[in-house]
């Protein structure tokens, strides 16, 4: 009796997830073709609340790619491997107290900020760096206009994705 409760819960959220994963894809096949830019690949899985490093990226991407790779991703590749991805959890944003502890070590001082060029420093020259669009992106969200500053604890709570 559990065993089909707990199937029963598992199809209904992979139609669910299959619902979701059809919808993101959607948005960036812009030929209605079923396929979609590989440069678009990141942003579909990320809409759908996963967080890759760069390297888990190229893996999943390549999991993906046709043998010869044509530059797009086939939706019948990508959605057995996203629904995959999403049943397993895989790639969950990192905790708030955990954001937070990370930023509290880039600020020894526990000032409650990083200045912009701090910010850079250490997002650009420190473990796998930012590209330049990341950080201006990061940048344009991140820093207060007023003290040129990252108030951290500010950008953390806007960051972090409600798993609601």
């Amino acid at each position: 009796m559990a065993d089909d409760r707990d199937r029963d819960g598992t199809e209904i959220a992979v139609a669910e997830f299959h619902k979701k994963i059809k919808e993101a894809f959607e948005v960036f096949d812009h030929e209605s073709n079923n396929t979609v830019d590989v440069r678009e690949v990141g942003t579909i899985i990320r809409s759908l609340g996963c967080c890759p490093s760069e390297g888990e990226l190229h893996d999943l991407i390549a999991e993906v790619e046709e043998e010869e790779p044509t530059g797009y991703i086939r939706f019948e590749k990508f959605l057995p491997v996203m629904t995959e991805v999403l049943l397993e959890r895989r790639y969950r944003p990192i905790p708030e107290d955990i954001l937070l502890r990370a930023f509290e070590v880039l600020d020894p001082a526990k000032r409650g900020f990083l200045s912009k060029d701090e910010l850079i420093k250490y997002m650009t020259e420190e473990g796998e760096p930012f590209s330049q669009e990341e950080m201006e992106e990061m940048l344009s969200a991140a820093i207060d206009p007023e003290s040129n500053s990252i108030l951290y604890k500010d950008y953390i709570t806007m960051m972090v994705i409600d798993e609601n």
